[in-house]
């Protein structure tokens, strides 16, 4: 029997159809694994994305039909990665300005609420940021240090002021815990590779009395920004906003306002006030003045050069 049965198969001869079908489960098997492989690759990174920057958005928490009102009822606040987010999702902090608005586009339970499926709706503008008795004011990045590029909209900083006082430097806190509301031109703090952001200006919070005060640091001395934990509540030191406020209250005296006349000497630009000029402080003449017309200095040379001979 066991003879019949190796005789059979050393007859065997496979087909081309045999062949064929060889060939298909091998390919099917590489296929399989490369497809598995490739599936776990993807796990990989979705789950690495899932643990890195989230922001939050509002969502839909039911099916919201169109037409409906917005509420607290038919909402919910869900944290996804940074990179999905949409730059036009309203957040936690703006949903008191669409809560009660109607609904222009339908939802389905767990879609981003867009600004613009809002009826009627636009995207706020960067003042509507700014509270009630507060104000913005954007300080160049030359005249503040900016901390190596590394300061995001929303972080908090101390201000310090450098001045002169008779030929020394001196050094004092100006202000205390502002808040950072842009970099440049990003109000957002939206995802980052890692790498340095450049920017020209930096956009603070402050009291009007603040911002005098920052304007007049600003003109006189040199500040300096210092990054602190937003749930630092520790005074640095007595601040000197006292130093300033005068100043930034006093009106201009007109009186003493010297003006300054460009002088090009050898090629060279300088300024000099009127009294290094000796020029008085008076108004020109019309278009209209005709004064009297000066003696040509080349009569002048001749009427010498005759009186020499």
């Amino acid at each position: 029997m066991k003879l019949d049965i190796f005789s059979k198969f050393r007859q065997f001869r496979p087909t081309r159809t045999w062949v064929v079908l060889g060939v298909a489960i091998g390919i099917g098997t590489v296929a399989a694994f490369a497809a598995r492989s490739y599936l776990a690759s993807q796990i990989d990174e979705i789950e690495a994305r899932a643990k890195g920057k989230t922001v939050a958005v509002v969502v839909a928490k039911v099916d919201i039909p169109k037409g409906e009102k917005l509420s607290s009822a038919t909402a919910a606040v869900r944290h996804i990665p940074i990179e999905f987010a949409h730059s036009g999702a309203i957040t936690p902090d703006q949903f008191d300005r669409v809560e009660g608005q109607v609904i222009a586009h339908p939802l389905r339970s767990g879609e981003m609420i867009l600004w613009g499926l809002m009826e009627s709706q636009k995207a706020p503008t960067f003042s509507a940021r700014v509270g009630p008795g507060r104000r913005a004011i954007t300080v160049a990045v030359d005249e503040i240090n900016s901390i190596s590029g590394m300061l995001e909209p929303g972080d908090t900083i101390d201000l310090i002021a450098t001045v002169d006082r008779g030929g020394r430097p001196a050094t004092f806190p100006l202000l205390q815990s502002v808040m950072v509301m842009a970099t440049g031109q990003r109000s957002v703090d939206d995802a980052t590779t890692g790498d340095r952001r450049h920017f020209s200006t930096v956009t603070l919070d402050t009291t009007p009395q603040q911002a005098q005060n920052l304007i007049v640091a600003r003109e006189v001395g040199k500040l300096t920004a210092l990054l602190r934990n937003p749930q630092d509540k520790q005074v640095i030191g007595k601040l000197r906003e006292d130093l300033f406020s005068a100043a930034a209250s006093e009106p201009i005296d007109r009186s003493r306002a010297r003006r300054s006349v460009p002088v090009i000497y050898g090629g060279n630009l300088s300024k000099l006030g009127p009294d290094a000029l000796r020029l008085p402080l008076t108004a020109v003449n019309p278009p209209d003045f005709v004064g009297p017309h000066a003696t040509p200095p080349i009569a002048s040379l001749s009427s010498q050069m005759h009186e020499q001979r």
